[in-house]
C-alpha cells in the first residue's frame, strides 16, 4: 500500500489537532476535539490526546490482526485513557475526544471503521466513489445552531445551549465519539469492500472534507481524479481559498491517500 498525507492547522500559532499514521496494512486519522476551558480538565491537551490515540490505534492493527476494528478501537482508547486518569478529569464532559476513522487490509478485503464526522471514501474502478460518513454529530448539531447563534456569545443561554448539545455525546440516541469510555467504539460506522475493483482510498477529517459537504466545490469523482492527479495538498489549497473567500473559519485539515491497495 502506497500513503500520501497532508495535514495544516487551522492557524500556524495553534497546534494541530488532527493526526494520522499509517502502516503497510493499516492507516488510521484522527480529529481531535477541544472545547474551551478544557485546559483546565485535562493537562495534556487535544493534540495529544489525537495523537497518543492514534499511535495506540495504528500500533495494535500492526500487532492485532485477529481483532475486529471496534475491539482495537476499544483497547485503544482505554490505553490513552488509562495515561492520563491519574492526573486529569478524564469523565468531565469537556476532556479532550476526537472522531476516528481507519482502514486495514486483510485477505483481500479492505475493512473500515467510522466514528464522528471524519470522512472515507473509497475509489471504485467501476462505479462511483462509496462514502463511509457518521451523520449523527452533524444533525444534532444542526438542530441546535439557530438558537446558538441567535444567543449572545459567551452568555447564559449561549452556554446552556452548548451544555444541552453536549449532553447528546456518548449517549443513545445522541452522537458518538473516542473519549473516555472504550465502549463508544461499539457504535462506530463498519464494513468491509473486496479490495478487487478499488483504485485507491482516501481519510479526511471534517476540515478537509468540506471541499465537498459544506462548500460544494467538488463531489467526491471530482475530489479522486483531484487526489490522482495532484494529490492530499491540493484539496487543503481549495479549502483554505473557499474559507479566506467566504470568511469562514478555518479548521484543521487531514488528508490521508492510499493507493495500490492489492498489492499488499
Amino acid at each position: 500500500m502506497r500513503v500520501t498525507m497532508a495535514s495544516v492547522p487551522k492557524r500556524t500559532d495553534r497546534a494541530n489537532e488532527d493526526f494520522t499514521c499509517a502502516g503497510p496494512t493499516a492507516a488510521v486519522l484522527i480529529d481531535g476535539a477541544g472545547i474551551p476551558g478544557a485546559e483546565s480538565i485535562c493537562r495534556h491537551g487535544v493534540a495529544w490526546y489525537a495523537s497518543r490515540l492514534g499511535g495506540s490505534l495504528l500500533g495494535l492493527l500492526s500487532l492485532v490482526q485477529d481483532s475486529s476494528l471496534p475491539a482495537l478501537l476499544a483497547e485503544a482508547i482505554e490505553q490513552v485513557t488509562d495515561g492520563h486518569r491519574d492526573t486529569c478529569d478524564v469523565a468531565d464532559p469537556i476532556s479532550p475526544s476526537a472522531t476516528v476513522a481507519v482502514l486495514r487490509l486483510s485477505d483481500g478485503l479492505l475493512e473500515y471503521l467510522v466514528l464522528g464526522d471524519s470522512v472515507l471514501v473509497l475509489d471504485r474502478a467501476e462505479d462511483a466513489p462509496f462514502v463511509v460518513s457518521d451523520p449523527r454529530e452533524v444533525i444534532i448539531s444542526r438542530s441546535y445552531q439557530p438558537a446558538i447563534e441567535a444567543a449572545a456569545k459567551g452568555s447564559d443561554e449561549y452556554h446552556r445551549l452548548l451544555r444541552d448539545l453536549r449532553a447528546h455525546r456518548n449517549q443513545p440516541g445522541g452522537f458518538w465519539l473516542a473519549k473516555d469510555d472504550p465502549r463508544a467504539a461499539d457504535e462506530a460506522i463498519t464494513g468491509s469492500r473486496p479490495v478487487s475493483g478499488l483504485i485507491g482510498a482516501v481519510l479526511l477529517s471534517n476540515g478537509a472534507s468540506r471541499i465537498v459537504d459544506r462548500f460544494q466545490l467538488a463531489d467526491w469523482p471530482h475530489v479522486m481524479a483531484m487526489l490522482a492527479s495532484s494529490g492530499p495538498a491540493e484539496i487543503i489549497r481549495r479549502v483554505r481559498q473557499a474559507e479566506a473567500r467566504r470568511a469562514v473559519a478555518a479548521d484543521d485539515a487531514t488528508i490521508t491517500y492510499c493507493t495500490g491497495l492489492d498489492e499488499v
